[in-house]
């Protein structure tokens, strides 16, 4: 039986009006309904602290998703949206924006009751880069220009007269494909150059991580956007996700999760020439500086490893430490892990929460057990975690062996590989022996080594003295195969947006 014992005193209550009262059957947007799956199929909203029951959503078949794309459809043809003047768009994203901050503490607990992480952390990071980055790209609204050209080489008369010039226009109905970890962050990624560049979308949040979603389609009712600009279905990958991307109706893909699952939206998106933006995962290198000073370097290291329980596609999970403070940098790292409180993220006392399911937390133990038998070092204590929920404790391993499962494959949880290097040539090689091309941070107080080493890391971001260091003007995004295309920055918009060529006779 569903109840709220554990939590709903920490609750504000909006947030419990939005759960309802001994749970909530939730339903998904399409156009300005709210409603169910046609074919009344669900799925359970599971509180990842407490393994509590707190609802349920719809489970979009394929039909769902016609209907959706199809609304959307009829919302961007309609010219509602697509035509409307940029500062209407700009003022509705405002307004946007405006709700988001009225409610940004209901949208940062149900970040913390859906995923797990901490409310406070929630606040103060996701809901407020969310909410500045839609007041970024609304700007960008009014912004949009194409340019003019002149001809010189058309196969005509010389004596014969031109115009030419270009337009940017939307690229049409977009699927917006949102992962668990930070699931109203990246969802404003999607929308803010989806709607400021005249797209209407099909949201699809993860079926683990939908409330924020949910609420923040009340939000755009709220603020006015015409009826079908965007749609919310809810649902898991192999069906929902699945009937979105081969959709035909579909212009844009834009996809945020693992390499495998891009790899597979890349296929299906080239079956219908649909413009695909993919940010996929990463292992990112953190590399300390034999200058910088060891306690700083732990503290940082542990930041850039544990932040988001690891559950971050730049996290830093591949510790280069030059030798000379390699045992002071890992051993004083490993006794922070062991100093991180585990509990339930609606309790500020509370560093680290759960990790979002318990699929989840067998796959980072499964990699911690192997990491174990492989012959790398555990140097953080196996302490007891919380009887209920999917929680782990922080793990750091030692080890010189770049090729153990642990180094090469993306965990996705809060554990960290420390490894010594010699020098720079030797950390440049090993930093960039990845499949994965996402991020890496240098640490370090030498600016003519650092300037050296930045352009050498095969990477989308690299961060000097921080990591996972974000900003809405700054693109986001991966080489190799941690995917392609940016989120972030005027390239966001620039990938929501089609050029039309015009030559005219005069």
């Amino acid at each position: 039986m569903t109840n709220f014992r554990d939590i709903e005193g920490l609750l504000d209550e909006r947030t419990l009006r939005f759960l309802g009262v001994g749970g909530h059957e939730h339903r998904m947007l399409i156009g300005e309904n709210w409603i169910d799956a046609q074919d009344g199929a669900r799925i359970d909203i599971i509180n990842p602290a407490t393994e509590q029951k707190l609802g349920s959503i719809p489970a979009a078949s394929a039909d769902d998703v016609n209907t959706a794309v199809n609304t959307a459809r009829a919302a961007f043809d309609s010219g509602s949206w697509a035509r409307a003047r940029p500062a209407d768009r700009e003022r509705l994203l405002l307004k946007l924006a405006d709700l988001m901050e009225r409610d940004a503490l209901v949208l940062a607990q149900l970040e913390s009751i859906d995923n797990g992480k901490s409310a406070q952390i929630a606040e103060s990071v996701d809901v407020t880069l969310a909410i500045g980055f839609f007041r970024y790209m609304a700007g960008w609204a009014t912004k949009i220009e194409g340019g003019t050209h002149t001809v010189s080489a058309l196969a005509a008369p010389r004596e014969a007269e031109f115009s030419a010039f270009t337009y940017r226009e939307p690229v049409g109905v977009v699927a917006a494909i949102v992962p668990w970890n930070f699931p109203l962050l990246i969802t404003s990624w999607k929308l803010g150059p989806a709607l400021a560049a005249g797209c209407t979308v099909v949201l699809k949040p993860a079926e683990q991580t939908s409330l924020s979603a949910l609420y923040l389609g009340r939000l755009i009712q709220e603020a006015g956007f015409p009826a079908g600009v965007v749609n919310i279905v809810t649902g898991d990958g192999s069906n929902t996700g699945e009937a979105l991307i081969r959709h035909p109706g579909i212009n844009k893909i834009s996809f945020t999760g693992s390499t495998k699952v891009g790899q597979l939206i890349g296929r299906a998106a080239m079956d219908n020439m649909a413009r695909v933006t993919l940010e996929l995962g990463g292992k990112s290198p953190v590399v300390i500086l034999e200058d910088y000073d060891p306690e700083q370097a732990a503290a940082q290291a542990a930041q850039a490893i544990f932040f988001n329980h690891g559950q971050v596609c730049s996290a830093g999970s591949r510790l280069y430490v030059h030798k000379s403070k390699y045992d002071s940098v890992v051993g004083q790292l490993a006794n922070l892990a062991d100093t991180i409180k585990l509990g339930h993220g609606l309790d500020p006392a509370h560093q680290m929460g759960p990790l979002v399911s318990k699929r989840q937390m067998d796959r980072v133990c499964g990699y911690i057990n192997i990491g174990q038998e492989s012959g790398a070092e555990r140097i953080t204590t196996a302490n007891s975690t919380p009887e209920r929920g999917y929680f782990v404790q922080p793990t750091v391993f030692a080890s010189t062996n770049d090729k153990l499962e642990i180094v090469r494959e993306e965990i996705f949880g809060p554990v960290v590989v420390a490894m010594p290097y010699d020098d720079l040539d030797d950390v440049v090689r090993r930093a960039n022996d990845t499949p994965y091309g996402l991020a890496a941070s240098i640490w370090s107080n030498d600016l003519s080594r650092v300037h050296k080493l930045v352009p050498r890391l095969k990477a989308g971001s690299v961060w000097v003295n921080c990591h996972n260091m974000l900003d809405a003007a700054i693109p986001f995004g991966g080489y190799k195969m941690s995917g392609f295309g940016r989120d972030m920055g005027r390239q966001s918009l620039d990938a929501y947006l089609e050029t039309k060529s015009v030559v005219m006779a005069l």
